[in-house]
């Protein structure tokens, strides 16, 4: 890695350094929902509804099982960042060993977990029979890479952490299209099942975690990643688990949620189940601005702290949380507008597509509040509160989510008030933000 590729967000324009640092994550996380989407798409065309809804069911279970690890990585990230914007060399190599020994940990658990429980949250959940064989063999292969999965978010929290944005974004490519080209010659040239877009994504994410690995053992000495010194110090594992615990723990418990509103959907039958699952899949476009400001705000809040430049960490804030919600507003009133046609492309079945449409023309209004929250909850990361997006998380968006949809289907049992569950749960959320960020000193949590 050149010198050049690791950027300091503690120097220099506040915006240019944020835009630039998002650019990058725009364009990984754009990739990396177009792999996920070619799965679908490929499978819906060629395999046909049934196969579609097998797939299109796994996001939420796979964020339930992923998404505690996810969050920790988030946490080391947040750990590595401030020792980077405080220029402390041997913390900051201690932090990323530590990091990447408890990511191999964390991913041998997630693969043990992932193969065994599966099946039976599937049942749980609900799933239709006839979907449900398709499931569980889509859930087995792709938790056989667990460990890619993990280790592939540890490599890349630190990378951006200190202010790489590029490579990551090149190994999502190289990644993205080599998953395309294996769903193409697996399902559509060889005819193989479900099981296949499974092993397509599970041979894409050890290729691009090799890949960041390799870049890290080549980067500057100061955060250069080195084998024999992988180990767990004890405390550097506390901050790891101190920060990112509450990020992992917001992310499971957003996906139970998740799971528990799956579960409702799946009762409508099987073209609900595709026809939601294609839309979630054009939703995920829309939350990609929201993502990489959120990220971004994430390493730029928790550099500055770290550097003890408070005023800079606060305008920062300010301004990428105007960028996210302008830009994910009007990504919103496109997705409003084109909802059938982009349905149209996984499925052409009237019935899918009628699903689909019905919740993205309940929500995509509504994307500004989504991306208010999760900036909130960025910035909050950066500055070491952590457990402030944890609560509003579980609050917001699954005790009274959860406890509105159990009240309102037993009045109006109809799948659109599913579909306001989330617009509803955003505003909620988002006010909650708004108070502790105006009300609150969060500026001085990293201060330890």
């Amino acid at each position: 890695m050149s010198k050049s590729s690791a950027k300091l967000m503690t120097e220099g324009s506040i915006w240019k350094r944020i835009v630039a640092f998002a650019i990058p994550l725009f364009w990984g996380n754009l990739f990396q929902q177009l792999y996920n989407t070619a799965d679908s798409l490929i499978v819906g065309n060629f395999l046909g509804s049934s196969a579609l809804a097998a797939v299109s069911s796994s996001g939420n279970l796979i964020f339930l099982m992923v998404g505690l690890f996810n969050g920790i990585a988030i946490g080391s990230g947040v750990i590595v960042a401030k020792y980077y914007g405080a220029r402390d060399i041997p913390n900051l190599q201690k932090s990323i060993h530590t990091t990447v020994g408890f990511g191999l940990i964390c991913g041998v658990i997630l693969t043990i977990v992932g193969i065994i429980a599966a099946p039976q949250i599937l049942v749980l959940m609900g799933t239709p029979e006839a979907v449900l064989p398709n499931s569980i063999t889509y859930f087995r292969i792709y938790f056989t890479g667990s460990l890619a999965f993990v280790m592939y978010n540890f490599f890349v929290g630190i990378l951006q952490s200190v202010g790489d944005s590029t490579h990551p974004l090149i190994y999502l490519i190289v990644s993205s299209v080599t998953n395309i080209i294996l769903d193409l010659v697996l399902i559509a040239g060889l005819g193989f099942g479900v099981g296949a877009a499974a092993f397509a994504t599970v041979i894409s994410q050890f290729l691009s975690a090799i890949l960041c690995m390799v870049q890290l053992l080549h980067s500057p000495e100061e955060f250069r990643l080195h084998l024999n010194r992988i180990n767990l110090d004890s405390y550097m594992l506390r901050q790891i688990i101190s920060y990112g615990l509450p990020a992992g723990l917001q992310n499971s418990i957003i996906s139970l949620a998740n799971v528990f509103v799956q579960a409702n959907i799946n009762q409508f039958g099987e073209m609900a189940v595709a026809g939601c699952g294609a839309y979630m899949k054009i939703q995920g476009f829309g939350f990609l601005p929201i993502t990489c400001f959120a990220l971004a705000l994430t390493t730029f809040i928790s550099q500055n702290l770290g550097a003890k430049e408070y005023d800079r960490a606060k305008k920062g804030a300010v301004f990428g949380v105007i960028c996210s919600l302008t830009i994910s507003e009007l990504i919103g009133i496109c997705v409003h507008f084109t909802a059938p046609q982009l349905l149209s492309a996984f499925s052409s079945t009237a019935e899918v597509i009628h699903y689909g449409a019905m919740q993205a023309h309940t929500d995509t209004f509504f994307y500004f509040l989504l991306a208010f929250s999760h900036c909130m909850a960025g910035i909050m990361r950066g500055a070491g509160k952590s457990t402030v997006p944890m609560y509003v998380m579980l609050v917001c968006w699954c005790l009274i989510r959860v406890t509105y949809i159990v009240i309102i289907l037993k009045f109006i049992p109809s799948i659109q008030m599913i579909f306001w569950a989330y617009p509803m749960t955003w505003a909620l959320s988002s006010i909650a933000f708004l108070i502790y960020f105006l009300k609150s000193d969060w500026i001085h949590g990293l201060e330890r």
